[in-house]
């Protein structure tokens, strides 16, 4: 994991008692700090604070976390940014649209500090373990380039929000292997965040809608895999 003391951290709650809870307890851990009452606050901060998580309420006045998370989403110098939801929603259909969106992480309220903690450290790790995985790939006419998170596309460039990125570069490393959404959920989002099948099959949407639909297959009643022929 990278030293906390260069890690920034976001928080975005319109409970003042959470937000210094949150705070305090992420100043102890090394950790700079920042907050946001409200989904408009949160954008400019993040533009300007350039955090590298962002702890992120969805029940908020102006604008809630989903819609906040759609627009950090769409800004190409926070695109490497871990996004965690923290709500008292337990509704299904929250926690598909906060994944929809781009979420790294949904944890439900009351928060325990230390399993935040423990969270945000793991986010880290699988990160660094894909970072050792840089390199390109070349199929056709994408090229996909891990080292700057790009694809391209016949001479054009095309960005995708992280997970599409990982999702495709992972499937287009295991050319013509065929993935449940089980092993895909597991190897993208990892062991240590409970994620809903259907998230897989919103982001292969995502992909396929950027790049073309010529490039991953869906095998029905098993899963996907990128066709090379």
């Amino acid at each position: 994991m990278a030293d906390k003391q260069k890690i920034k951290v976001l928080v975005v709650d319109d409970e003042p008692n959470i937000v210094e809870i949150l705070k305090y307890n992420l100043q102890k851990e090394g950790y700079e700090v920042a907050t946001a009452e409200d989904g408009l606050k949160a954008v400019k901060t993040a533009i300007k604070f350039q955090p590298d998580v962002i702890l992120l309420d969805i029940m908020m006045p102006n604008q809630d976390g989903v819609e906040t998370c759609l627009q950090i989403r769409q800004i190409p110098e926070l695109k490497h940014a871990f996004i965690i939801f923290l709500t008292a929603r337990l509704e299904e259909y929250s926690e598909v649209a906060a994944f929809d969106v781009g979420a790294d992480d949904y944890i439900t309220k009351p928060i325990k500090p230390r399993a935040l903690m423990s969270r945000i450290a793991a986010l880290f790790r699988r990160d660094s373990k894909k970072e050792q995985e840089k390199g390109q790939i070349k199929i056709r006419d994408l090229n996909i380039d891990r080292s700057s998170f790009t694809i391209n596309k016949a001479g054009k460039t095309i960005t995708l929000p992280k997970k599409e990125f990982e999702l495709l570069y992972f499937l287009a490393n295991n050319p013509n292997v065929v993935y449940s959404r089980d092993e895909l959920l597991h190897n993208i989002w990892g062991s240590d965040v409970f994620v809903l099948a259907r998230t897989v099959d919103v982001h292969i949407r995502k992909v396929r809608e950027k790049i073309g639909e010529e490039y991953i297959t869906t095998v029905k009643g098993v899963g996907y895999k990128f066709e090379i022929g």
